[in-house]
């Protein structure tokens, strides 16, 4: 299944056999102080920026309708972000994964998006599309 949207992922989630918590790092954009003026330029065209954890979650697929309530959850609760980061954490059969493994991933993904390392992440913009980095 294609994953161009945040959507897309909820319903591959929901169809797997094993129960799964969907893995959520919100992401914000700034400049370096010694940014360039064509640094600049593309930063409030949106395409450039330093990404930066703001905050993370995890989330039951079954308990999450679509991009556009997880959308206002992030509003009611944390700083203006510009991507997520998502990814997926099986469970065995109906048990869902422990809490101490969802929280190390989560760790880990948010070491990910520090470094830049966004190997196995899908990055999607406020709209819910999932976005190609370069």
């Amino acid at each position: 299944m294609e994953i161009a949207h945040f959507n897309d992922l909820l319903a591959a989630a929901r169809q797997q056999p094993d129960a799964q918590r969907l893995l959520l790092v919100f992401a914000g954009a700034s400049l370096p102080a010694d940014a360039t003026a064509e640094q600049r330029a593309r930063f409030e065209a949106g395409e450039s920026g330093e990404l930066a954890p703001l905050m993370c979650v995890d989330k039951d697929p079954a308990d999450l309708p679509d991009f556009a309530a997880l959308q206002a959850e992030a509003a009611a609760m944390g700083p203006e972000w510009v991507l997520v980061f998502a990814a997926a954490l099986s469970g065995q059969g109906q048990r869902a994964p422990e809490a101490a493994q969802v929280e190390a991933a989560l760790n880990r993904m948010v070491e990910a998006v520090q470094s830049g390392n966004l190997n196995g992440l899908i990055p999607f913009n406020r709209d819910g599309e999932a976005v190609q980095l370069d």
